[in-house]
């Protein structure tokens, strides 16, 4: 970040362009193999993709009946909400919504943005959760590396433990 002084005033401004390199695993089916790769972060933030990261929990359970060996807990993948569908099936839920509204009780609105595609950081070591590059591997051949869903916020508001939630049309 730089901070640069315009004309002769005190005012200041910073640089809001941030970069983040990614390390991609080499496994097949990513768009880059073992290599580090570069990019730009969304203005004025330190996060990857979007602010908002939404994953369901029929997500979690289709990827752990694809590879019972391995252990798809949420500290993996980090998201800001995890949503309940209704029903049973296991399908990755969440990759229908791009491009809809999701209303969260009365007052949140969100549009799902694009899929969450995952990387390297979802096969560390963290806690009790053991190195398995399995779990990349897992997402990338099943669902193309993704792992949820980004969002924009629309309308905020104060999420509670049991609101509604809504899948709407296009914003």
């Amino acid at each position: 970040m730089s901070t640069e002084r315009h004309g002769s005033g005190s005012r200041a401004s910073q640089d809001s362009t941030a970069h983040s390199e990614e390390y991609w695993p080499d496994i097949e089916g990513l768009d880059h193999r073992e290599t580090v790769t570069d990019f730009a972060l969304p203005a004025g933030t330190f996060f990857d993709c979007a602010t908002v990261h939404l994953l369901t929990t029929t997500t979690l359970e289709r990827l752990r009946s694809l590879y019972p060996q391995g252990r798809f807990e949420l500290p993996r993948f980090r998201p800001n909400i995890v949503l309940k569908p209704a029903g049973n099936e296991q399908t990755f839920a969440e990759d229908s919504w791009i491009g809809q509204t999701l209303a969260i009780g009365d007052e949140i609105r969100l549009t799902i943005t694009a899929p969450c595609g995952r990387c390297v950081m979802t096969t560390l070591a963290q806690g009790d959760l053991p190195n398995d590059a399995g779990i990349l591997r897992t997402a990338v051949r099943h669902n193309r590396a993704n792992v949820g869903v980004y969002a924009a916020v629309v309308r905020g508001g104060t999420i509670r433990r049991g609101d509604r939630v809504m899948v709407r049309g296009a914003a």
